[in-house]
């Protein structure tokens, strides 16, 4: 059975792969051509490695490339940063053992609490694991099943949300599921995470659609505009810290801005 996170690994090579025209790289357009963006064979020049390897690469197969072949696969390709750290993460050996949700130590869960912005803590799979009566009065978590109480189901399936943002919501959307892409693909084939991929897909066609893309983002600040049924509008300057308890614990804090900043 193939290794999930390689499957990962030579789906997203595949998808930076078809990103690119010839011309981009500077290689010949030559004729006709039958594939979308570049060929495995030209991929595998630019980075000065059999085409036999790329394309056991590219199907996912078995086999473990070298921090100097995913060095020059990211040259090859074009990869920004994000793009080129994440095929690093796919490409190691990674933490093998199952999901298990997060506990949040009680220092960390008074921090939350004493804060007067809305604040809350996420684990890795972006379950909402603890936060304060400002979240609360934004966001609602406690009236929410514990198995919703995840951002990325909030934002795609949850038509509150949606309604909430309004016309931003796409963009705001978008973004999260590439973000969400980098942290999946290195638990890809874990029960927990494909449970939640299964909903995510099952409930919005638009996930689905920006998914196949394979963009990948890194975590950024930023400012989100939303109408709340009784607070109005609301503008909030979003950022997140990890915590040193659990790196896989992370902090997010909205603070007020007027007007959107």
């Amino acid at each position: 059975m193939a290794d999930p996170r390689r499957v990962e690994f030579g789906d997203f090579l595949r998808s930076r792969r078809e990103k690119l025209s010839p011309k981009t790289v500077g290689l010949p357009i030559g004729g006709r051509r039958r594939t979308v963006g570049l060929r495995r064979e030209e991929v595998a020049q630019l980075a000065g490695i059999g085409v036999d390897w790329y394309i056991r690469l590219e199907q996912g197969r078995t086999v473990s490339p070298s921090v100097t072949t995913v060095d020059a696969l990211a040259r090859a390709l074009r990869l920004s940063k994000t793009e080129h750290a994440h095929l690093k993460a796919l490409a190691r050996d990674g933490d093998r053992r199952v999901f298990t949700r997060e506990t949040v130590p009680p220092p960390i869960q008074r921090l939350v609490e004493s804060l007067p912005h809305p604040a809350y803590i996420t684990g890795r799979r972006w379950d909402v694991l603890a936060w304060n009566a400002a979240a609360e009065q934004v966001f609602a978590f406690g009236r929410l099943p514990e198995a919703d109480r995840n951002t990325m189901l909030l934002m795609m399936t949850n038509k509150q949300t949606c309604k909430a943002y309004g016309a931003g919501w796409a963009d705001v959307a978008k973004r999260m599921v590439a973000m969400f892409r980098a942290t999946h693909d290195v638990w890809a084939g874990d029960p927990a995470f494909a449970e939640l991929l299964t909903r995510l897909r099952q409930g919005s066609p638009e996930f689905v659609k920006w998914w196949e893309a394979h963009e990948v983002r890194g975590t950024s600040s930023g400012l989100k505009t939303m109408s709340h049924p009784t607070l109005g509008v609301l503008h909030f300057e979003h950022t997140s810290f990890q915590a040193n308890d659990d790196p896989a614990l992370k902090l997010v804090v909205y603070t007020p801005v007027e007007g959107g900043g």
